[in-house]
């Protein structure tokens, strides 16, 4: 604001724009200035009012605060009922709605010679949230309330007020004095993910599902509380109103979205009910991608002439219908906690369930994850359970009805012997190393200590060597492998490599052809990647991502083997106790002897080479003295530290007159270093890692390398998702890697690029959240091309 300019004339200006970047960005989905601008302006508001209160109005965007905290809701009375909609659960149903209004209306049925009249039908997904009520007069929000028992619900009025995609005052013209607005208040499946991501980082209460949040939030007697939740508002139709309207319930949406309200992107219009069964079928194949949770879809007639027509039997419409998914989550019993054996030894809990249709399959074992969880959980044998299925997802155990359980409910106990092999079970260890000194805690994680004398370890670390990402052995599935490990003829993975045709044509289900067919693919396979050969030898939490990291950064099998942790943590996204998997599963002598076999049988790595031109020479002193952890010497301490000496070894030797002359480096960090480096042993692992930087190149000392023109994309990460059309996703990975791209799961502000194709869901909406970038399919393919890759 210039000094020049009225405070008024700008308050008003400023609202403008901050209401039209707001339509742009929730109702429009095509925002058109960064955050950081919009803070901006709305700071700029916010002191222009705090300076001159006389100039706040209740439509202003900085009054979205929803007021003081209540003692109670007050209640409101619906003057139009906000009705229940009857349900259909199969498409017999549907087709008997679609008659029951064609009926009603007294419509032409059709018979051989002549077609029937069809009816228009609005289509809406049905979101999985809390249906409220928005009253606004002379554009005005004035109220918001519950819906209650239909009649009757609670007045949240300064609750919706906190919702930022609920306009305050309405857009444009044209809207009738009196609009009562009805929708779904929702949490998207990004938002219900970062809201229980901040209640674990605060050790507090998650909750179990979007729609129990979006509720819990509503009904908060503390505004700030639920402007504090990701909320939206998705609007469906109106209540009372006092003016006019279109005459159909696809235009009254249409003039909704208008007039600055959000409706369903997935708004459609359906003739028959044929196209309104085509239309479920679409949404519930593409529902697991959508950026929010649905449990069927909304059918209205149309016309609301033909509405008025049809009316209302009991408390439902008979104009429209929900047409439900099958149920997600459902009630069981628990019958009994069974222990897996994985190929890392992990012990994990596996519930046994009576058998329940969940999302229209028989469900009869859940994921329990680890006994943390069943700690968590309160989970008894004998319990009633609350399971959920979306998607492909493995069912999982969301919570226990403890009003149900019975007066025997067992404790679950984890077994003390390994299942299968009789070998102790024992509890993982945490390391945790800072300043110097270690500190140990209980993991969540129970092993059996048995290793490949276990059956169960070693059939799953064979099977995850020879899987599709591994080392892609064609025709080497889950029974092929138990029958050679249950025979003797495989006690490691290097042992395939020695299989003869006498021995796999003497196995059950093999004749002349299969035989040579397994063995030429053993033989075929000898040549992997370095990064598919780490990946392959199961190193406990080296996924395929961590693989792909070690051997593009490292480079060699060589120096990855020999790599120690504290040199390990300086390549990106490696932690402390990762590094430490690492480095003991290349120290255990049993892992050495296998890698030896397989190298010595045959195995060729491919893609082995140098170190990454990004490490080479990266490490400075003063970065290795920070991470060393040294009591009292910090970042800054090491910095002044290096500044007064230019070698590890004279920093080791450093006197206290030397530390001395140090500029600003205190007693206590004098003291500290003189102490941690009198530790001997210390003294010679502290060398140690040094000279493996040096032996690696990452050495502050060591030669820069030249940076590979080859690696456009060399530090970003990117996000796929949707489907995409000209090849699939795991191609479009491999050649977004080729260009040095690192290609995550998950969406954070980190990210550098999302490429969405048709059917992307909560990652997309992610990344609009967040302002990540956005590319689609052609997108894509331009950028392959101008890097010279070929498709």
């Amino acid at each position: 604001m210039t000094q020049t300019q009225d405070p008024a004339a700008r308050a008003i200006e400023l609202r403008e724009q901050i209401d039209l970047h707001n339509h742009r960005y929730y109702v429009l989905d095509e925002p058109s200035i960064p955050d950081a601008e919009y803070d901006r302006l709305f700071n700029e508001l916010r002191a222009i009012e705090e300076a001159s209160p006389d100039l706040i109005t209740p439509d202003s965007p900085t009054q979205r605060v929803g007021g003081a905290p209540l003692s109670a809701f007050g209640t409101v009375t619906h003057e139009v009922p906000m009705l229940s909609l009857g349900n259909a659960f199969d498409e017999q149903s549907m087709r008997d709605f679609d008659r029951r209004v064609r009926e009603g209306l007294d419509l032409p049925a059709g018979d051989l010679f002549e077609a029937g009249q069809d009816v228009e039908y609005c289509c809406e997904p049905k979101l999985d949230g809390l249906a409220v009520s928005l009253l606004y007069e002379n554009g005005q929000l004035v109220r918001g309330a519950t819906r209650g028992d239909g009649s009757t619900g609670e007045d949240i009025s300064g609750n919706v007020r906190t919702i930022r995609n609920v306009p305050l005052k309405l857009r444009g013209q044209g809207w009738p004095t009196l609009l009562e607005v009805r929708g779904e208040v929702f949490i998207s499946k990004a938002g219900f993910e970062a809201l229980n991501d901040r209640a674990r980082e605060a050790g507090t209460k998650t909750f179990a599902n979007p729609r129990n949040a979006a509720a819990g939030s509503l009904r908060q007697l503390d505004p700030s509380i639920t402007r504090s939740r990701p909320l939206e508002f998705c609007c469906y139709g109106i209540g009372q109103v006092d003016g006019d309207l279109p005459d159909t319930q696809v235009g009254i949406l249409h003039s909704l979205r208008d007039w600055g309200l959000s409706i369903s992107r997935e708004l459609k219009l359906a003739v028959g009910v044929d196209q309104c069964l085509d239309y479920y079928r679409d949404i519930g194949e593409r529902r697991a991608a959508l950026g929010y949770e649905i449990d069927g879809v909304v059918f209205k007639v149309n016309q609301l002439a033909y509405q008025r027509e049809l009316g209302f039997r009991a408390r439902e419409p008979r104009w429209a219908i929900a047409h439900k998914f099958p149920a997600m989550e459902e009630i069981t019993e628990l019958l009994d906690v069974e222990f897996q054996v994985g190929r890392t030894g992990a012990v994990t809990p596996v519930a046994r369930l009576r058998p329940v249709q969940v999302a229209g399959v028989t469900v009869s074992n859940a994921s329990l994850h680890n006994m943390d969880e069943v700690k968590r959980l309160g989970l008894m044998i004998g319990d009633s359970v609350i399971i959920r299925r979306a998607g492909d997802v493995i069912p999982q155990v969301m919570q226990v009805v403890a009003e149900r359980r019975p007066a025997d409910a067992k404790p679950v106990d984890i077994p003390q012997q390994c299942p299968v092999c009789g070998a102790d079970v024992e509890r993982t260890q945490l390391v945790k190393r800072t300043r110097g000194r270690e500190t140990v805690s209980e993991g969540a994680v129970y092993r059996c200590v048995g290793r490949l004398t276990c059956q169960a370890q070693l059939k799953q670390a064979i099977i995850h060597f020879v899987s599709r990402r591994a080392l892609d052995i064609d025709g080497l599935g889950e029974k092929i492998v138990e029958q050679l490990v249950n025979t003797g003829l495989v006690s490691s993975p290097a042992d395939l490599y020695l299989l003869t045709y006498e021995q796999v044509i003497a196995l059950e289900g093999f004749a002349e052809i299969s035989s040579k067919n397994l063995l030429g693919a053993i033989q075929d396979c000898k040549e992997p990647t370095l990064a598919r050969f780490i990946y392959a030898l199961g190193i406990p939490d080296v996924g395929e991502e961590t693989a792909k990291l070690l051997a593009r950064s490292l480079g060699s099998l060589a120096r990855i083997s020999q790599a120690l942790p504290e040199v390990l943590v300086y390549l990106p996204d490696v932690g402390a106790e990762v590094a430490h998997e690492i480095h003991a599963f290349f120290a255990e002598e049993h892992n050495q002897t296998v890698i030896g076999q397989l190298l010595e049988r045959g195995i060729q790595l491919q893609e082995e080479g140098d170190l990454s031109p990004d490490l080479a020479a990266s490490i400075t002193l003063a970065e290795f003295i920070t991470r060393l952890e040294i009591p009292g010497v910090a970042k800054t301490g090491a910095e002044r530290l290096t500044a007064s000496f230019n070698t590890l070894q004279a920093i080791m030797d450093a006197d206290w007159l030397e530390l001395k002359t140090v500029a600003r480096f205190t007693e206590k960090a004098q003291s500290g270093l003189r102490e941690y480096f009198a530790d001997s042993a210390r003294r010679e692992h502290v060398l140690r890692i040094e000279q493996q930087l040096k032996d690696f190149g990452m050495h502050w000392d060591s030669p820069r390398a030249a940076q590979s023109e080859g690696m456009p994309l060399s530090g970003q990460t990117w996000v796929l998702t949707g489907t995409l059309e000209t090849f699939s996703r795991d191609v479009a990975k491999e050649h977004l890697e080729s260009l040095g791209a690192k290609v995550a799961g998950s969406v954070s502000a980190k990210t550098h690029c999302v490429v969405a194709g048709p059917g992307a869901g909560s990652k997309l909406a992610k990344a609009e959240q967040l302002s990540v970038p956005v590319l689609d399919e052609q997108g894509l393919l331009k950028l392959l091309v101008k890097h010279g890759v070929t498709l």
